[in-house]
């Protein structure tokens, strides 16, 4: 079996091409890939759902919008917490991921990492990928896959991330950021 290199902390970016529905302008955020699969959140769902809601002691810690987003199509019954902390050391409760990007055990009382969060949204679900699915899916052109940055898991503007990712990449991707909603109209 070939060794995969793992894509964890990077963005899959959906090409105008993907034509699954769960990923139309989807930009996920890879929490895990290695050969046993891939796992990661859509960072541009927001549901109307709010996190108090449902984990009424995490509302305050939650950013702009301070709603629940939509990770991904698998286990929409389960929440997951994903956090930037600065700094060498994350607080118990906390496991880093890739570089200030961590997860947020839920179960830890919100007092814990209140301090140390510099930024926490709350996922309904997540994106998951069988082992090669998503290798495949990358060599069919579905997803293009760039460097993500600690404000793309607290964008204020969520419903615009699609866009802001492509635009700031130094290549022709930057183009595809203009793509059309709907092409047959263009």
């Amino acid at each position: 079996m070939t060794e995969v290199s793992s894509l964890t902390g990077r963005l899959l970016v959906a090409t105008p091409a993907l034509a699954d529905p769960n990923f139309d302008r989807a930009v996920v955020l890879l929490l895990d890939h290695d050969e046993e699969g891939s796992l990661g959140v859509v960072l541009n769902r927001p549901t109307p759902v709010g996190v108090g809601d449902i984990l009424a002691s995490w509302a305050e810690l939650t950013g702009e919008p301070d709603v629940v987003f939509q990770g991904g199509p698998v286990s929409l019954d389960s929440a997951l917490g994903v956090a930037v902390i600065p700094g060498d050391e994350g607080p118990l409760g906390w496991r880093r991921v890739y570089g200030a990007i961590g997860l947020v055990d839920l179960e830890t009382p919100p007092e814990l990492l209140a301090a140390a969060l510099g930024s926490l949204r709350i996922f309904a679900g997540y994106a998951g990928w069988g082992p090669g699915q998503l290798e495949s899916e990358l060599s069919e052109g579905a997803w293009y896959v760039v460097e993500s940055e600690p404000g793309d898991v607290s964008s204020p503007r969520p419903e615009s991330l699609w866009r802001a990712v492509l635009r700031r990449q130094r290549s022709e991707l930057a183009m595809i950021a203009t793509y059309p909603d709907d092409p047959s109209l263009n």
